[in-house]
């Protein structure tokens, strides 16, 4: 199973590039990257496998003034399958949701 992410500056209407992403299991952090120009990270885990479970996504420094850090608890129950997290983020709000 992998999780990848992609965070989106609705603002600016452009992807955030930049973002620092951690990916934890409990307290243990599992794998962590910055996204790309186009605002993505393809593989949080670092190629390790990972296995059902909760896991929480970190991520500092999305492009608003008011946010500083957004952490996302998600539960996977399915561990053949990828997971696609994205974050979308503007000035005063930010959204997530289960991607493709």
């Amino acid at each position: 199973m992998t999780i990848s992410t992609h965070v989106l500056d609705t603002g600016r209407g452009k992807p955030a590039a930049g973002v620092r992403v951690e990916l934890y299991a409990g307290s243990d952090l599992v794998g962590a990257d910055t996204t790309d120009a186009d605002g993505r990270i393809a593989d949080l885990s670092g190629g390790q496998a990972l296995g059902a479970g909760s896991y929480r996504l970190v991520f500092s420094g999305p492009p608003s003034k008011f946010f500083r850090r957004v952490e996302l608890e998600i539960e996977i129950d399915d561990a053949d399958r990828h997971y696609h997290v994205p974050l979308l983020v503007s000035p005063y709000s930010c959204a997530s949701y289960r991607g493709s």
